[in-house]
């Protein structure tokens, strides 16, 4: 049996994610702005209110199989790579659903995927707020190691 889902039922998942996410954001004070991306697949993107990083914004892409969601941590590290991905890369064995991985221009990124057949509201609600939350966590200490002569004497 294929989880691959026809174009009807895709077009459904679409519509309730619209709904989950316009649900979201009237029910969360940190969300900042829900929009829709331009391209191929239907694509959100749900900006939100940090306290360790400014702005937090969570790329959720819904596929045919799966929904995938991404957030931006920092750029590439001026200085220190090595022990940044490390530190990173030591981090995803305690998260849950999501992982680091180095991106474009080695960007750090936190990544996930998600079935549809496991998709509903309180699961997206999970993943929007785990990845708010492990980017939350693992900033400072990243951005400090990766651009450390810039906190230097601080």
């Amino acid at each position: 049996m294929s989880d691959l889902h026809d174009p009807a039922a895709v077009a459904l998942f679409e519509r309730h994610i619209d709904e989950w996410l316009a649900a979201f954001a009237a029910d969360n004070p940190v969300v900042e702005a829900i929009d829709r991306g331009e391209g191929d697949e239907p694509r959100w993107y749900v900006r939100m209110a940090g306290e360790e990083k400014d702005h937090i914004t969570v790329w959720v892409t819904l596929g045919q199989r799966t929904l995938r969601y991404e957030a931006y941590v920092l750029p590439a590290p001026e200085e220190n790579a090595a022990a940044v991905y490390e530190m990173a890369l030591r981090r995803n064995e305690r998260l849950v659903g999501a992982h680091f991985a180095i991106g474009v221009e080695d960007a750090l990124f936190l990544r996930g995927e998600l079935p549809l057949a496991a998709l509903s509201e309180p699961e997206l609600d999970r993943v929007i707020g785990s990845v708010y939350a492990y980017v939350e966590q693992c900033f400072p200490g990243l951005l400090r190691l990766a651009f450390a002569s810039r906190f230097a004497g601080r």
